[in-house]
């Protein structure tokens, strides 16, 4: 018996041409599919109460003048990200692209130095650096001389300038509250985020949308957003979370005093 024949339109050149290109192209997409590529994995990540402690150690120690109990929480939050100079593979940018909880940033974006000894050195200088200007914006709010007042924050290892505005908002409770003996917070979960300069101006910081997420998985209600930023905190904004704008330490402030005392704040 003779092998069966197969169609001449199966045995033509130009189709033997198309299947080889084929087997090409997937074998090309196969070796793609899994060699790193410049880009940064980023997760939401941790939140600390800078009115609490964090790994055991108070995030704010306050000497030089008196200090009260607070209730609620002022949650600074965070993102995590893979480490600089480690690539990540088509496949995990590709599922972190569709994933609401997940982002993909050039590396250079979230490391601009990408030797990782360097990166962390930058980032520890930011957050030295963040730490210093919330002292003199919150000091400054409230008319304390540094010279007799000293505040001391904590952080243990979280880097970089983003808890800025957060660690201004609990030196100002942890002394003044709102100023009418109640707190800022009203006995809510507050998150946010922001850089915030020795003027108490309050920046951009990015990754909104995965602090957000942060924020709302641990308990937070209310989310003070950098004003810059206020259409980013609007993707995939978690249920229940409220998105305050700032521009100011003082309009921070403000905002949380007339949430608590229950009138109108403004909203991204």
């Amino acid at each position: 018996m003779s092998p069966a024949k197969l169609p001449p339109a199966l045995t033509a050149p130009k189709t033997r041409a198309l299947a080889l290109c084929g087997v090409l192209v997937a074998a090309l997409f196969a070796v793609t599919a899994f060699v790193p590529l410049p880009f940064t994995l980023t997760q939401p990540g941790v939140t600390v109460d800078t009115l609490g402690d964090y790994h055991g150690v108070p995030v704010i120690t306050i000497t030089g003048t008196p200090t009260r109990t607070t209730t609620g929480q002022l949650r600074a939050t965070t993102i995590s990200a893979t480490s600089a100079g480690q690539k990540i593979s088509f496949w995990t940018a590709l599922k972190a692209w569709i994933r609401p909880d997940e982002a993909v940033l050039p590396s250079e974006a979230v490391y601009p130095q990408q030797n990782p000894g360097k990166a962390e050195q930058e980032t520890a200088r930011q957050m030295t650096q963040s730490q210093d200007s919330a002292t003199a914006a919150a000091l400054a709010y409230l008319h304390l001389s540094p010279s007799q007042v000293t505040v001391k924050l904590d952080l243990g290892d979280i880097g970089g300038p983003s808890a800025g505005q957060m660690l201004s908002l609990g030196i100002i409770d942890k002394i003044a509250g709102d100023g009418h003996g109640g707190d800022l917070t009203g006995g809510r979960v507050v998150a946010g985020t922001g850089t915030i300069d020795d003027q108490g101006v309050i920046g951009a910081v990015g990754g909104i949308p995965l602090k957000t997420r942060a924020a709302a998985r641990d308990g937070a209600t209310v989310f003070l957003v950098p004003v810059a930023e206020c259409s980013d905190a609007k993707v995939n904004t978690p249920a229940g979370l409220r998105l305050i704008p700032v521009t100011t330490l003082s309009d921070a402030v403000a905002s949380l005093t007339a949430l608590a005392g229950g009138h109108a704040v403004p909203s991204c």
